[in-house]
């Protein structure tokens, strides 16, 4: 299949973003969710580099561009309905931007969200602040 014909499947919403899920390749562990538009996906594909859009932005936003922890594309997945990618990633580094392994650190547990992951790095070393 194509690129082109790839991305064609892909149902990206009305403003023509879909969720995409970075999972690690080899463990399995969910690293988190961010949004890809077309051009986001299509870069992903043809450099191996994953580049998510940043809403908050309002442009592409290529993992690690500022803090060093980028993401390898090792396959991509898409959900039954197409509105969802699954990323499977060679992570360097750490996920979160606040210097987490992985975005989804907190649990709920006895009614309350606790932390169940401290922090590898501090978010001033990846940011430089």
């Amino acid at each position: 299949m194509s690129e082109a014909a790839l991305l064609d499947q892909v149902a990206f919403d009305a403003a023509g973003l879909v969720a995409a899920v970075a999972q690690q390749h080899d463990t399995g562990e969910v690293l988190m969710l961010a949004w890809m538009n077309r051009e986001a996906l299509a870069e992903t594909l043809e450099t191996g580099r994953v580049c998510y859009f940043s809403r908050s932005r309002n442009r592409l936003w290529r993992k690690g561009e500022t803090s060093g922890q980028v993401q390898r594309l090792v396959e991509l997945r898409l959900d039954c309905d197409g509105d969802a990618v699954l990323l499977l990633v060679e992570q360097t580094g750490v996920a979160c931007h606040t210097g987490r392994r992985s975005c989804f650190y907190r649990a709920a547990r006895d009614g309350a969200l606790v932390s169940i992951a401290a922090p590898d790095i501090e978010p001033a070393q990846l940011y430089g602040g």
